[in-house]
């Protein structure tokens, strides 16, 4: 079988489904894309059609890319995945650039709460170098993943602990918590095509808002003046957000949209009360 043959094998030319043939294949190969339809006519060695082959059967029964190959793209980082985790969206590369474009201070203390890969701790940890990272997630396999990817790129300054949200974390104060914390409803269809992702990383009662509440509600507390929470959330959970950010007295409430034009990221400061009174 040749590299065009093979990419035959997967979704019609131009479709989705071809070009994760042919990024699946791209990995096997350890070639690019261009390369690859460069060389449509090379034969595929037995090894390297078997690999293939396998991960065409994964995908077709809807596992994602990212866990057949082992990694995902996100911000400028390529991070490793696993069962543990869930796969880095595009969308909260929204998140990344919102936090970047706020007035922080230059060794800014940031929290990253249910850090997964290790995304939005990495990405930020990437951009802003002398800021004090802290990244948590409660499942401990899940945060050596996180811990993996900071190794893999370098990001020493980034430290891991595992914590239930603010409960293992130690006394001290964050100019900025962040967080894509689980917020679907354990009834919305879209669990259906969801089911190869760990269901913990996405569900949460009261109709997806419960961690996003306790993550505002308890926040406050653990925030410096002027500090930030910046939350990602579902496409029709904004007003939700910023009721919430609302009833627990933060101001300036804004929500981001993503690219796809959809609410997606709420963020509000946590301003002195003796200001404000």
């Amino acid at each position: 079988m040749n590299i065009a043959q093979a990419l035959n094998l997967r979704g019609e030319a131009d479709s989705y489904e071809r070009q994760e043939a042919m990024w699946l294949l791209a990995h096997i190969l350890e070639m690019n894309a261009l390369a690859l339809k460069l060389r449509l006519m090379d034969q595929l060695d037995a090894e390297h059609e078997q690999q293939y082959l396998q991960g065409l059967m994964r995908l077709s029964k809807g596992e994602p890319l990212a866990y057949v190959i082992g990694s995902q793209p996100f911000w400028t980082l390529d991070l490793n995945v696993t069962a543990d985790t869930l796969v880095p969206r595009p969308d909260t590369e929204v998140l990344i650039e919102t936090v970047l474009a706020l007035d922080l201070p230059f060794s800014a203390s940031v929290v990253d709460m249910g850090t997964g890969t290790g995304a939005i701790a990495l990405a930020l940890a990437s951009e802003r170098p002398d800021w004090r990272v802290l990244a948590t997630d409660i499942y401990y396999p899940t945060l050596e993943v996180a811990q993996g990817n900071a190794l893999k790129h370098g990001l020493n300054q980034v430290e891991f602990i595992c914590s239930a949200w603010f409960n293992a974390i130690p006394s001290q104060k964050f100019d900025l918590i962040v967080s894509n914390p689980p917020y679907i409803d354990a009834e919305d269809i879209h669990m259906q095509q969801l089911h190869h992702e760990p269901r913990r990383a996405l569900v949460a009662p009261e109709q997806g808002l419960a961690d996003l509440r306790d993550i505002i509600v308890q926040g406050k507390n653990w925030l410096n003046p002027n500090g930030w929470i910046v939350l990602e959330h579902g496409y029709d959970q904004a007003k939700a957000v910023q009721a919430i950010f609302g009833e627990a007295r933060f101001s300036h409430i804004q929500t981001v949209q993503d690219y796809g034009n959809n609410d997606r990221v709420t963020l509000a400061q946590w301003c002195d009360q003796l200001v404000l009174n």
